[in-house]
């Protein structure tokens, strides 16, 4: 859903002393208002001087919610949308697929959570080059990881023997299809959410190469500093974050990869970040780790909608 910011033209009433107000209570898009309390927000409101300004700006967006909801669709027609749009995406790694039966899912939020250098943003680079080669990628940066000479040499060791320019003309369509927006906070990447959003309705429906893939490397650097600032606002951020990467992967038809770190635990064990609150996003849960000294990685099941937790494999990349 749009920012309010850019609906003053179509809705005059959605002006800046409407915004200044919402944006006092941590909302910036519609989707805030679904986590807020209306009954509070309109009480506030009442004791601004501008209240009746204030009403209709809070009237105005509810109907916007209101003509933005969803069709309700029974069981056949989630099958039939299953079938035809809900494919499977390899990343490329074969201990991977193997585990997840195939790859991950389009239409769902898979989350990596793993300490430092367990392998995540390179499972991140090796799944956008392979899904590039038929389909085009957002990589979103929060940490300057992005690594073109990477996706290269994963592309690199599985071109066919051929000409030195049939490889090249290879890699420069692979590369093509992959943007990649460096984000180094939370409001940066709705920003970029938002205008996915718009060129996704523009792309669903035509032909060609389209975006399928979404990748956050990593969320919890984008969230954890505004969880630490303001709880309640940072919650409220933290859930439509979630709430519009898992809206952006079922309406579009894209799979979303994130990156989560870990943080300690009861007996020096570690946990996901992001706690409780956030567990329940993400459809798919994994937890990745490297063997010391090896090249050899770990990677297993804390999460999944169709596989029991706990389920393991080993990989190499």
């Amino acid at each position: 859903m749009a920012r309010l910011a850019n609906l003053e033209t179509e809705y005059p009433v959605l002006d800046s002393t409407v915004r200044n107000f919402c944006a006092s209570h941590g909302i910036f898009s519609v989707e805030d208002f679904l986590i807020h309390d209306l009954y509070m927000l309109a009480a506030f409101a009442e004791q601004n001087d501008s209240s009746e300004r204030l009403k209709e700006g809070i009237a105005q967006v509810l109907s916007i919610i209101d003509d933005m909801h969803q069709p309700w669709l029974n069981g056949m027609e989630l099958l039939e949308d299953a079938k035809r749009n809900k494919h499977v995406f390899p990343t490329g790694i074969q201990g991977i697929d193997l585990l997840l039966g195939d790859g991950i899912h389009v239409g769902q939020l898979t989350e990596l959570v793993g300490p430092s250098s367990s392998g995540k943003t390179q499972v991140c680079l090796r799944t956008a080059s392979n899904v590039a080669r038929n389909h085009m990628v957002l990589y979103l940066d929060t940490g300057n990881s992005f690594s073109p000479q990477r996706i290269a040499y994963f592309l690199g060791k599985t071109i066919s023997p051929s000409s030195a320019q049939a490889k090249n003309q290879f890699l420069q369509k692979v590369m093509s299809n992959i943007s990649c927006h460096s984000v180094f906070d939370i409001f940066a990447m709705f920003d970029v959410l938002h205008q996915l959003e718009s060129y996704l309705r523009c792309q669903d429906g035509r032909g060609g190469c389209q975006m399928r893939l979404l990748i956050v490397d990593s969320i919890s650097s984008l969230i954890s500093p505004v969880l630490g600032s303001s709880s309640t606002l940072g919650r409220a951020l933290m859930t439509s974050a979630g709430y519009l990467l898992k809206k952006l992967a079922h309406q579009h038809n894209l799979a979303v990869l994130i990156i989560n770190h870990t943080v300690g635990g009861e007996g020096g064990s570690s946990k996901p970040a992001l706690g409780d609150s956030w567990k329940c996003i993400p459809h798919s849960r994994l937890f990745l780790s490297c063997d010391r000294g090896s090249n050899t990685y770990n990677v297993s099941i804390l999460r999944h909608p169709s596989m029991a937790s706990g389920k393991a494999a080993r990989f190499v990349i």
